[in-house]
């Protein structure tokens, strides 16, 4: 039997426990400075199949491991014993629908900001539907934030720790504030760069279009997706390049992507309606194929689909 969510089961430090017994040190590193790294990885239901897939499973758990890297964490867990520990929590579960897990490795003990051990990891499963509202919208009315996204020479975006999303915290909150679903941040040249947690696309005549990864993005994997998704099965060109603000004022169709909130398109920037002011044909048609592939009813990059059961 599926566990309720109040009381689901979550794997820490080698166990899996009841999320009301689970206990974190409050004098920890992580606790006091932010000090982890983190996936957010989605699961897909194929009733069809009977079957749960985790997408991309294992390119988010080497990103998982670049970003420990990057920050000199203590190296305790192989590859091998990340992905045993996942699955197993969601087994525990028994979850047969739609999730998210978020896989944390986490700094304990009673260290400082520059601590590197004891690592400890914890892992929690949670059904889709009881994510955050913000992520369950049909089409998002954003601005341009006022805040400037971080950069490699300050904290770099590449490492996805729990530090770097107070700076989308800041975005987000400012947002919400003057009336918007969310924003768009730019990086310190003053180009687009992303939105709190999400990576950004445009189209512009017929052609899909992202900024660089080097202006101030996440190394995302749905961003990734969509851009092999795109040029490969439905043959749709794409541009990697620099993307100015009032690009996005007049461009045909624009979208915000993450593993949270998959594609979801942008239906106005700072007020400027966007296209048609829905979601546009090219958006829709990338997110119908995206959803296909996912959920395991497309015969294409099968590595990327690990089944649970």
């Amino acid at each position: 039997m599926k566990t309720a969510v109040a009381n689901r089961f979550i794997w820490l430090g080698g166990e899996i426990v009841n999320v009301n017994e689970a206990r974190i040190n409050v004098l920890s590193p992580t606790a006091q400075f932010g000090l982890n790294v983190f996936e957010g990885i989605r699961c897909y239901w194929n009733e069809e199949k009977q079957q749960l897939f985790a997408f991309r499973l294992e390119d988010h758990l080497k990103r998982l491991k670049r970003s420990q890297r990057l920050l000199q964490m203590e190296d305790r867990y192989s590859l091998d014993e990340l992905r045993q520990a996942f699955i197993a929590v969601i087994k525990a579960n028994n979850y047969k629908e739609d999730i998210i897990v978020r896989q944390t490795l986490f700094v304990d003990g009673f260290g400082s900001w520059s601590s590197t051990s004891p690592v400890n990891m914890f892992i929690s499963p949670i059904p889709k539907t009881h994510t955050s509202a913000e992520y369950n919208k049909k089409g998002l009315h954003c601005c341009i934030s006022s805040w400037q996204r971080i950069n490699d020479n300050s904290l770099s975006p590449r490492i996805k720790c729990g530090a770097n999303y107070i700076n989308s915290r800041m975005a987000q909150l400012e947002a919400l504030r003057n009336g918007y679903d969310t924003t768009i941040i730019m990086n310190k040249e003053g180009k687009i760069s992303e939105g709190p947690g999400s990576c950004l696309f445009m189209v512009k005549n017929g052609e899909l279009v992202t900024p660089l990864l080097t202006d101030s993005v996440l190394e995302s994997i749905t961003r990734d997706t969509i851009i092999r998704i795109s040029k490969n099965l439905l043959q749709i060109p794409v541009g990697e390049r620099s993307v100015d603000r009032t690009e996005l004022y007049i461009c045909d169709e624009a979208f915000l992507c993450g593993t949270s909130m998959e594609i979801t398109p942008i239906l106005s920037v700072d007020r400027f309606i966007i296209g048609n002011g829905g979601a546009g044909d090219l958006t829709t048609k990338i997110h119908q194929t995206y959803l296909t592939l996912v959920t395991g009813n497309i015969d294409w990059y099968d590595e990327w689909l690990t089944p649970i059961y």
